[in-house]
């Protein structure tokens, strides 16, 4: 995995955690979590804190200890050693199992996401309408937003097509994806969010408007591709991705030729860094 080690706050405690690029998810270190939660400063009792409750957490079969992981971190005395971490939704639920006031605002936020969740399953309406709401507080203009609700159904409607002919899995609906992307815009997605300074951002919330037409037109034309000869399994698919990616490269490269302009930018909506 390539991993960017850095470190997080929590009231002055310092929280070990990695990126890994290719998961595009954070790892922190459990035990500083742990420390954060009991106001414990001695990293040898946080330690021994956090090993009697895994060893609780074992016996009572919890998933959480087993979806934890073992990464090397920077340790006290400088040097790399392994140490148990685990993804913000694994951590999330191993918080729940340690008392302490600093955990209450998070279990008041999971309580507030899950009935959030429960009402998007029975009224999906309600989700587009947050997202919504959520891309007009940060300032994206009404044209955008349609752009980008159009978007996404068009990816809907290309991953129901894979998923019914048999792509399996997140990591093949990410090759695919990757494929697509690639093609129309010459770039990988993962090059496309370094372009962008994007860590654990959407991508789409941070294209243009070109960018998500030439998006959506790569994923449309992949998936009628892809319905007229009845494409199945990853062969057949990749196929139509490149062919599909393929008709969108053409039509970027016509209007970039006329307007003098890329397509594909490095323009994000990220907050402007901080003055030093």
């Amino acid at each position: 995995m390539n991993k960017e080690q850095a470190l997080a706050v929590f009231e002055n405690f310092k929280i070990r955690r990695s990126y890994d690029e290719e998961s595009e998810i954070w790892y922190f270190s459990v035990v500083d979590i742990v420390a954060a939660l009991i106001q414990q400063s001695d990293y040898q009792a946080a330690r021994n804190y956090w090993k009697v409750l895994k060893n609780r957490l074992k016996k009572e079969g919890s998933q959480s200890v087993t979806d934890c992981n073992r990464l090397k971190m920077v340790a006290k005395d400088g040097k790399m050693r392994f140490t148990d971490v685990a993804s913000p939704e694994t951590l999330l639920r191993l918080i729940q199992s340690v008392p302490s006031p600093n955990a209450e605002p998070i279990k008041l936020w999971l309580a507030k996401v899950g009935y959030e969740r429960i009402q998007d399953m029975s009224d999906p309406a309600r989700s587009l309408d947050r997202a919504r709401e959520y891309w007009q507080q940060h300032g994206r203009s009404e044209k955008w937003i349609q752009q980008r609700m159009m978007g996404q159904e068009t990816r809907n409607k290309l991953t129901d097509y894979w998923k019914d002919h048999e792509i399996e899995g997140e990591d093949e609906y990410a090759i695919l994806t990757n494929i697509i992307h690639r093609e129309w815009s010459g770039l990988s997605v993962k090059q496309h969010r370094l372009a962008k300074d994007l860590k654990t951002q959407n991508l789409r919330d941070h294209m243009s408007e070109a960018e998500l037409i030439f998006t959506a037109l790569a994923e449309l034309s992949t998936r009628q591709i892809a319905e007229s000869v009845a494409a199945t399994g990853m062969p057949e698919n990749v196929d139509a991705g490149r062919k599909g990616g393929a008709i969108s490269k053409k039509a970027r490269l016509e209007l970039e030729q006329k307007t003098g302009r890329s397509v594909v930018t490095g323009e994000s909506f990220l907050p402007p860094a901080p003055q030093e």
